[in-house]
């Protein structure tokens, strides 16, 4: 359950930081109530997941999946560009999250 619990604290971690973007500052009333509800709900998840999974592992795991999760949302829905440098930038990353999965 714990490593549900994980992916799920990577997915809001993908909301808040997709979510910053939009608050301009916090400006924006809706922008900033997801961003600070998925902020609440991604670290309680990884509050929960904490209980069971080593901490160097479930940190690194969960800011993997923030950050290639981001990544992807910024390339597929913002029009960032996707460049092989980058792509091969997100398979290290994979690659370092399966490396310390299959360890941890």
């Amino acid at each position: 359950m714990a490593w549900i619990y994980l992916a799920f604290a990577g997915l809001f971690e993908v909301g808040w930081a997709v979510g910053l973007k939009f608050t301009q500052g916090f400006t924006k009333v809706w922008p900033s109530l997801w961003t600070l509800a998925s902020m609440a709900l991604s670290l309680g998840l990884l509050g929960l997941a904490l209980k069971s999974l080593p901490l160097g592992t479930a940190y690194a795991v969960w800011t993997g999946i923030g950050t290639i999760g981001t990544v992807l949302v910024g390339i597929l829905v913002l029009g960032e560009p996707a460049t092989v440098a980058r792509i091969a930038c997100v398979g290290l990353i994979v690659a370092g999250i399966a490396g310390l999965k299959v360890i941890g």
